[in-house]
């Protein structure tokens, strides 16, 4: 594909959601590049949370290119979401002010819970839209927003897939794909990585490895967001046509909400 690069860059597509990514090929120069990524790259990048920033420039159809070092490495596998590694570059991310102050710097969008809600109800099929169960779960979302009010923000990752995570062949930890970062309640980021890859009986470990004290207020965080996230992958399954996973969620949902009558 031709965005008018110059100085004999040659562009190879490489596979992601967003289609915006390439391996950039000059003489024996190779880096990665991508197209509009967050101006927050840049203080990421001075932190060795991604990889290091090699330059920024805009082409000739007005798109931001970034270019950074390539690394030889792969994507986690979804047992090693629960190593101390993961552990300590979420706590590195979350609990840094200067990297909440860089992204405040460059308008990063504040995400109040409400706005989970809504971007789970954006574009929501019919067949969702009229689900009496998912409907109830919106409802008892809506009304307990007063659970999940008042906590501290912090910078959030947004996507926190295993394929987000690249591990270096000489063991360096990154995490990459940045384009869904905000400000808003880490626990959102953290309910998501045990959603997606932690079983409930591990939670308790989890989040003590983690350094999180169970109050009733951060349990209630907890079950909200776990709530809030299994919605949003719910909706994504189901647009990707992977039902079986999609059902995994709503049955979490409907155990969760049985536990809860039964307390």
């Amino acid at each position: 594909m031709d965005y008018k690069m110059d100085s004999g860059w040659k562009l190879h597509p490489i596979g992601g959601d967003t289609g915006h990514a390439y391996m950039g090929v000059r003489a024996e120069e190779k880096v990665f590049l991508k197209r509009n990524s967050s101006p927050f790259l840049a203080a990421l990048s001075v932190e060795g949370i991604t990889p290091r920033l090699i330059w920024t420039k805009r082409i000739g159809n007005g798109d931001v290119m970034t270019a950074q070092e390539w690394l030889n490495g792969r994507v986690l596998y979804g047992e090693e979401m629960q190593s101390d590694e993961i552990l300590s570059l979420l706590q590195k991310i979350h609990y840094s002010e200067h990297l909440l102050n860089m992204l405040r710097k460059v308008k990063g969008q504040v995400y109040d819970p409400e706005m989970f809600i809504l971007d789970y109800l954006a574009e929501l099929e019919e067949d969702l839209r009229t689900n009496t169960f998912l409907n109830q779960v919106v409802s008892y979302l809506e009304r307990t927003l007063h659970y999940v009010k008042g906590a501290k923000y912090a910078v959030c990752h947004g996507d926190l897939n295993r394929k987000n995570f690249i591990l270096t062949n000489d063991d360096r930890l990154y995490l990459v794909d940045w384009e869904m970062v905000k400000i808003a309640d880490p626990i959102s980021d953290i309910s998501m990585i045990l959603v997606k890859y932690v079983n409930p009986e591990d939670w308790d470990g989890w989040l003590n490895r983690y350094g999180i004290i169970q109050t009733e207020e951060v349990k209630m965080s907890l079950e909200w967001y776990s709530l809030m996230n299994r919605l949003i992958l719910a909706k994504r399954y189901h647009t990707a046509g992977e039902n079986i996973k999609m059902n995994q969620q709503i049955l979490f949902m409907k155990e969760a909400f049985e536990n809860r009558l039964h307390k």
